[in-house]
């Protein structure tokens, strides 16, 4: 009887869950532009915001998903307070990781108030850092100095991802003549 009642409980939790993930989930492409960008859909993708110019001149702006999947997030619609804690904008298009380099950005990035409570942020520049070869923490630590010239140093260090032959090719040079003049 107990069994029963345990298969019934354990396939209404099921059948709850499925519906959730159907009906409750996040599409980047039904979000307007104050809530695309930072958004993770049901299905782990970041949504991305775009700018269209129509042919009357007007822009519009759109929502996709890209192809950039969130570590572990799922259905996340960033705060209020962790675009202002992390110096973020709502209206930012496209993902970049070109604002690691400028010093006020990493620093808000990198504050307790950002770092330790917007792990959606904090996950996607982990992501974009790395793909720079840049370890997110490491840049973090080095924030107080100049980021700029940290960034650079932390990139400069990395491992040399192709290196150089085994053996020196033996190369042979012949002098440079130009076509338009004959040797003297």
């Amino acid at each position: 009887m107990a069994s029963k009642f345990c298969l019934k409980a354990l396939a209404l939790i099921a059948l709850a869950l499925c519906v959730q993930g159907t009906l409750g989930g996040i599409t980047c492409e039904k979000l307007d532009q104050d809530t695309c960008a930072f958004a993770v859909s049901s299905s782990g993708k970041r949504c991305v915001l775009e700018k269209h110019v129509k042919r009357s001149g007007k822009e519009a702006y759109t929502c996709r998903a890209s192809d950039i999947e969130a570590d572990k997030l799922k259905d996340v619609i960033e705060s209020d307070e962790c675009i202002k804690a992390c110096g973020l904008d709502r209206r930012t298009l496209g993902i970049s990781s070109d604002s690691l380099l400028e010093s006020r950005f990493t620093r808000q990035l990198c504050s307790p108030n950002c770092y330790d409570a917007c792990h959606n942020v904090v996950d996607l520049y982990f992501n974009l850092a790395a793909g720079e070869g840049v370890f997110l923490p490491k840049l973090c630590e080095a924030q107080a100095g100049n980021v700029r010239r940290e960034m650079a140093e932390l990139r400069s260090s990395g491992f040399v991802v192709a290196p150089g032959p085994l053996h020196p090719a033996k190369l042979e040079v012949a002098p440079a003549i130009s076509p338009a003049f004959p040797p003297f």
